[in-house]
This record gives C-alpha cells, sequence and structure tokens, in this order.
C-alpha cells in the first residue's frame, strides 16, 4: 500500500477540476508492478497446471491398486505354503571324489553316505550355513540318476528341494492346477520325511522336491 499511495500526489485544480494527479515518475514502477503480477500469475497457472495432470496420472494407479487389493482378498488362501530351501541336489559320477572335495578342500561338514533302494540312489549332505546340498549317486540300474550322468558324463544340479507346511494339501491343489507330480503319493525322503516330486516341464526345466516341514 505504501508504493501504491505515493504514486498519487496533491496538485493543483485544474479545469477538470481534479485535485488529484497520478506522478508521472511514478509509471516505470507500475510496469514493473504489472510485470512482477504477471509472472506470479504465471507462475501459479504452470504449478496448479502441473498438479491437475500429476493427480489425473495418479488417479488410474490409486484405483488399479484398490482393484487388486479387492480382487486379492476375494481369492481363497492357500491351505499350504512354502518353507525355506532344505537342499540343492548335485548328481555325481563319483561319490567319494565328491565328498573329498566338500570335505578335504573346501572344509565343509560332510555327511557319510546313505543308500535309499526305494529312491535309487546313495545320497550325502553336505551342511551350509543357511541350507545343504545333497550329493546324489545311482543306486541300481533302474536309478534316475543314472540315467541323468548319461546325459551329463560329469554331474550336475539334479533338482531343489523347499519346505512346505503341508505336504498333503499341496498334493491336492497342485493336481487341481495341473502340476504334474512324478509319484501319486508322498514318498519317504532322506530325512525321514514325506516328499513329492513336480515335473520339469511344469516347473519351468527345474526338478522341484517339496518336502514336508
Amino acid at each position: 500500500m505504501g508504493n501504491a499511495t505515493s504514486c498519487i500526489r496533491v496538485g493543483h485544480t485544474g479545469r477538470s477540476g481534479n485535485a488529484l494527479h497520478p506522478d508521472r515518475s511514478c509509471t516505470g514502477l507500475n510496469k514493473r508492478g504489472r510485470s512482477t503480477f504477471s509472472e506470479t500469475l504465471y507462475s501459479a497457472v504452470h504449478f496448479f497446471s502441473g498438479l491437475l495432470t500429476r493427480l489425473q496420472t495418479s488417479a488410474p494407479t490409486i484405483r488399479t491398486l484398490s482393484t487388486s487389493r479387492s480382487h486379492s482378498q476375494s481369492l481363497p488362501r492357500s491351505l499350504w505354503k512354502l518353507g525355506r530351501l532344505n537342499h540343492v541336489a548335485i548328481a555325481v559320477p563319483d561319490l567319494e571324489k565328491a565328498q573329498a572335495l566338500y570335505k578335504d578342500v573346501l572344509g565343509a561338514r560332510v555327511s557319510e553316505a546313505v543308500a535309499l533302494p526305494e529312491h535309487g540312489v546313495y545320497t550325502v549332505f553336505v551342511e551350509l550355513g543357511n541350507t545343504k546340498l545333497e550329493l546324489l549317486h545311482p543306486l541300481g540300474e533302474k536309478s534316475p540318476i543314472l540315467n541323468f550322468l548319461q546325459k551329463n558324463k560329469t554331474g550336475g544340479m539334479h533338482h531343489i528341494c523347499i519346505e512346505v507346511d503341508d505336504i498333503k494339501a499341496a498334493v491336492t491343489e497342485l493336481k487341481e492346477k495341473k502340476i504334474r507330480i512324478l509319484s501319486e503319493e508322498p514318498k519317504i525322503g532322506a530325512h525321514g520325511k514325506p516328499v513329492i516330486f513336480l515335473h520339469p516341464k511344469d516347473c519351468h526345466g527345474v526338478l522341484v522336491e517339496l518336502e514336508q516341514a
């Protein structure tokens, strides 16, 4: 208000009868005032325009998240769930050499070999900090590991094993979802617990073993 008042001065009463006239020395200030006002108005319009655009862009995302949450809440909960990685199994053509590698060279704790005739394998477990390795060697002419080693002469990763909290419920649901299981019923595995194997073609090329936790 001080600047606006200083731009008006008392003058003499002319023929027009006006006693107040704008001070011509303030013309430049008025121009600058109009310029500052225009810049402020432009900045405000630009800010709210950008804000409106962001709100319009985020609105579909908010609706999508809301729809996703409501959809997930409507899905029936599974009666079983995956647990931790129990072990990674490696087929080896020479079990004693493999044991020596992990025990004598790498310094890991290595178990003795255990025969599992029902599965056609000898197994050795290598203890790690967060999981285990299972070394597999053929037992008998019908061993699945024998077929694997005929295709992979030097050995290699055979399968992964993941724990589940309810293997019977897992079997039922996986069959409903058309996931092939390599046995009709769970068998007792190397840890003395029920296990099943899922067909690798249904698991992106990986043979998956599920073990009751």
